[in-house]
């Protein structure tokens, strides 16, 4: 389990940031976002495709995962701007808990190449089996701000009791704090997972430059889902929330 987890880390990692000149744009939670639209590339490798992303009437954001023309192709999107201490919340539609194995949602922060390298830089949520139904489905990482140490993981497993939940970091120079909840809400009520990342040496371990967010759903190792079906989330919304201002 330990080594298709360090695995699935390692692949999330793995993104490219080529965007064709003309990117889709969307309005989403008071952010302007840019849809990746790309052959295959990783993480996967996955095929990305702009159509698996939109906003319904009720301004709220779409991710698909969808078999087009006999292929699989996954979503995914980012915020161009960056963003620096502070809370990162996100209230899920959606059944993460019954994912199939190769299914991963990403909800995290990732470097720009001038911040750092792949293997660097980047806090996640993520949900994912990576590809065998024994692993726990809930993932946080914290990725060191400098190339050298491994990152850093807590891994959980949880059933949601509806299909809304809310999910959360916050971040400051010492410390990336964890919470899962079920249910829409702001504050601290059932949990469902908490992780608090204090290492000593933060300065190392501890993303210390401001990243931008990144939204995907995507297939672990390019592998279609095992039960042959498309899945669909709904994210019903993000919201940063300045250090300063907490």
């Amino acid at each position: 389990m330990k080594t298709a987890f360090a695995l699935g880390c390692a692949l999330s990692a793995a993104l490219a940031f080529a965007q064709p000149a003309a990117a889709k744009t969307l309005r989403f939670s008071g952010y302007d976002w840019e849809v990746r639209n790309q052959g295959s590339s990783g993480p996967g490798p996955n095929v990305w495709d702009e159509n698996n992303v939109w906003l319904d009437a009720q301004g709220r954001l779409h991710l698909k995962i969808a078999k087009r023309g006999g292929q699989w192709t996954a979503a995914e999107l980012y915020l161009p701007q960056r963003l620096g201490f502070g809370r990162y919340q996100f209230k899920l539609i959606g059944r993460p808990d019954r994912f199939d194995p190769n299914i991963v949602l990403g909800l995290f922060n990732y470097p720009t190449p001038d911040v750092g390298p792949d293997g660097s830089n980047e806090i996640d949520i993520e949900f994912s089996r990576w590809g065998s139904p024994a692993n726990p489905m809930g993932n946080y990482t914290v990725y060191p701000a400098r190339p050298g140490p491994a990152p850093t993981s807590y891994t959980f497993d949880f059933a949601l009791g509806g299909d809304y939940s809310t999910h959360r970091f916050d971040w400051s120079a010492a410390v990336v704090d964890y919470q899962s909840l079920h249910g829409f809400q702001d504050g601290d009520l059932y949990p469902i997972a908490h992780w608090r990342f204090n290492p000593v040496d933060a300065a190392q371990r501890v993303p210390q430059q401001p990243l931008p967010v990144h939204l995907n759903l995507w297939l672990f190792q390019g592998k279609p889902p095992a039960d042959g079906k498309e899945v669909e989330v709904v994210i019903q919304e993000f919201k940063f929330v300045p250090a300063a201002a907490r």
